[in-house]
């Protein structure tokens, strides 16, 4: 898919840009603060740019940036998750479902050394945040691995900018890349996380649909980095056999 035909599909209907101006699991939890990166991402520095040129003295966005962009983390709520809708899954779960449940994961889980419990559920419930414009791109869409990183990556500088800049825009932005990077702890139990979430779900619709939902089980066999990422995956397939 080239850039030009992308980028006129995912900006059609976007809500318009306003002009009013533009964090312990315990797992021993250290204070939140950004990845340790050896150079700035392109999308933090957007927001840090955004920030410094704003002509509001406040931290907060405009309340009419704000609505701006809620509206248009909407379509996380009513967009399927790709994967599911391919495998004929009655009722599928939409991305901001994903989300949710992954964020929860974050909360309940047990605590982990080195690993600060609020930056997970903040990961979390950011994560999958660009797909608000990109949509949930899947391995069988043929896009690259590179080519999917960039178009949410200009779709997340897109939605910062729409939330007028600043320092939530900054750690949204922050959160994500640090994340799409696996560069800190907190993204590889979140990364687990979402392979568990999606393990579950497949699981839950083998149980009440009576589909044969493998592939979603092999796709994640030996992939997870963390201890609690295992233990639950195998429970979940210790339950799965046992049915």
């Amino acid at each position: 898919m080239s850039r030009g035909i992308w980028k006129s599909t995912w900006l059609m209907g976007l809500p318009s840009l306003s002009n009013s101006g533009a964090a312990q699991l315990k797992f021993n939890f250290r204070p939140f603060r950004r990845s340790s990166s050896s150079a700035p991402s392109r999308v933090s520095s957007m927001a840090t740019s955004d920030a410094s040129s704003s002509s509001s003295s406040s931290d907060s966005p405009s309340a009419s940036s704000v609505i701006d962009f809620l509206t248009l983390c909407h379509r996380l709520k009513t967009t399927k998750r790709a994967g599911w809708v391919k495998r004929d899954v009655e009722n599928p779960e939409s991305i901001a479902d994903h989300m949710y449940r992954m964020g929860l994961m974050a909360l309940i889980a047990a605590d982990i050394p080195g690993v600060n419990r609020d930056k997970c559920v903040k990961m979390a419930i950011v994560h999958d945040i660009a797909e608000a414009i990109v949509g949930d791109i899947t391995p069988s869409d043929g896009i690259p691995k590179l080519e999917k990183s960039r178009m949410e990556r200009e779709a997340l500088e897109h939605m910062c900018k729409l939330l007028g800049g600043g320092p939530r825009a900054k750690e949204m932005a922050d959160l994500w890349m640090e994340y799409e990077e696996n560069t800190s702890l907190e993204a590889k139990v979140v990364k687990d996380f979402d392979k568990v979430e999606m393990i579950l779900q497949a699981l839950e619709y083998e149980k009440d649909q009576g589909k044969d939902l493998e592939e979603f089980f092999e796709s994640t066999a030996g992939k997870f980095q963390t201890d609690v990422g295992k233990a639950w995956a195998l429970e979940i397939a210790s339950r799965r056999k046992s049915r």
